[in-house]
């Protein structure tokens, strides 16, 4: 391919998506570059403070645990509060909890700053989720999921390598910089970003209405946070079960690192150029088979026994992650309320934190009492599932409606929204006009 053609398809990728979400764009990606404490926190636990594993595992336990219960909290404070403020709040209280996390000593005050680490880094995520499906157009929502999805791929993976020389000069230092990278975020949110919640037509209170009530009992979107759930138990084995089967097999943390960073290297070189590929392609298939490439991707790591051939394991799974990743989070907006996205944002995200749960438990039980085999196998069960899942819920899936919110004023061409340096909406300025909300306003008709 030509430089002018490569040009042309990276410009035909960012062009039509406005200023506003380059900016949440921009926070996401520093945000993510600045993710250190995940990546050194065992070790940090185990090796600097002389903790045991058992103590170090039941601290990133709660820290999935305030993930779980942040999810449905930031949900509503994003409907009932305003997506701006949401993410002010979660990324200025994680700035503070993570610094704070690099100064205590004593075990239980650890552990109770890990919860609360837990619980504010997870707040935005609904916030922002909400904000995307509220300033982009729905033909391009998926390309936008996609982009922001390759900007947390590209930041771990930056941050990932940076860690580990981080760490050996001080893992002190690792706190404060993510803590600076947060508050940074929080900046950009502060001033580049308005309010994007659509506001409520007068004399109407929908997004009262619109209560975790009304996510629980719309049984078509709950079916999709449980398929949701199936999917990331079996993507979350590549950072849990995977590891510990390689190493009964004999293979060294080295050979496991050489074939998990396949899976990053390839998100950020295929993310763009697949999704141009399957934006506009029906998204039924695409979850059908990327369930089908996630389960059996994982089922034939049962047949690995060299590091090429989980390589090439890794290379199955990740396609799916990569095609079900966006393709997923732009059914949750299709079915959501528009008064309602930040609960229905806050549910989905539900199912991925309590994946994260489940999935150390799931397989720690399998491959102690049945050999890894066996959990590869449960694997491509689950993704059988998980396609016939999808495959009849998508059946009565209804008609996405073409109009949506949308700000007249953000920039919409791509070089003028890759400008950075070009002011953006004031702080007090709207951001959005509300038209025609894409589904009722109540809770989709199951």
């Amino acid at each position: 391919m030509s430089v002018a053609a490569l040009r042309r398809a990276a410009r035909e990728s960012v062009s039509g998506l406005p200023r506003a979400f380059w900016w949440l764009w921009i926070s996401t990606l520093v945000n993510r570059l600045g993710a250190f404490v995940a990546t050194f926190m065992a070790l940090y636990l185990t090796l600097d403070r002389g903790y045991s594993a058992s103590y170090a595992g039941l601290v990133a336990s709660l820290h999935g645990l305030g993930g779980v219960v942040s999810s449905l909290v930031a949900g509503v404070m994003a409907d009932r509060l305003g997506r701006r403020p949401t993410l002010l709040v979660a990324q200025a209280s994680t700035a503070l909890s993570v610094a704070l996390l690099g100064f205590v000593h004593d075990p239980l005050a650890i552990a109770a700053v890990a919860f609360l680490v837990g619980m504010t880094s997870n707040a935005s995520r609904p916030a922002v989720q909400a904000m995307m499906a509220d300033i982009v157009r729905p033909e391009d929502r998926v390309r936008a999921f996609s982009l922001n999805y390759w900007a947390i791929n590209l930041g771990f993976a930056v941050s990932s390598m940076g860690a580990g020389f981080i760490a050996e000069y001080s893992y002190l230092a690792g706190f404060l910089i993510e803590a600076g990278m947060t508050a940074l975020c929080a900046v950009v949110v502060f001033l580049k970003l308005p309010e994007s919640r659509p506001a409520v037509p007068a004399g109407k209170q929908v997004a009262a209405d619109v209560g975790l009530g009304t996510v629980l009992r719309d049984g078509r979107f709950m079916s999709v946070v449980g398929l949701s759930f199936l999917v990331a138990l079996i993507f979350q084995q590549g950072a849990v079960g995977l590891p510990v089967a390689m190493g009964e097999a004999g293979f060294t943390p080295a050979d496991y690192g050489t074939a998990i960073a396949v899976n990053g290297v390839l998100i950020v070189a295929l993310q763009i150029p697949v999704t141009r590929f399957i934006e506009h392609r029906d998204p039924k298939r695409l979850l059908v088979v990327s369930s089908l490439f996630a389960g059996y991707g994982f089922g034939l790591t049962a047949f690995a026994g060299s590091v090429g051939v989980f390589i090439l394991t890794v290379c199955v799974w990740t396609l799916a992650e990569i095609v079900n990743a966006p393709t997923q989070t732009g059914l949750v907006v299709r079915l959501s309320p528009v008064h309602g996205r930040g609960r229905y944002q806050g549910m989905y995200t539900l199912s991925w934190s309590v994946a994260a749960l489940v999935a150390p438990l799931m397989s720690g039980i399998v491959i102690d009492r049945f050999g890894a085999e066996w959990l590869w196998g449960v694997c491509a069960v689950i993704g059988t599932g998980a396609a016939i899942g999808y495959g009849a819920l998508m059946r009565r899936l209804p008609a996405e409606d073409p109009t949506t919110v949308v700000d007249a004023a953000a920039a919409t061409d791509g070089e003028a929204a890759l400008n950075v340096g070009k002011p953006a909406l004031s702080v007090g300025e709207s951001a959005l006009t509300e038209r025609k909300p894409p589904l009722t306003e109540g809770a989709p008709t199951p």
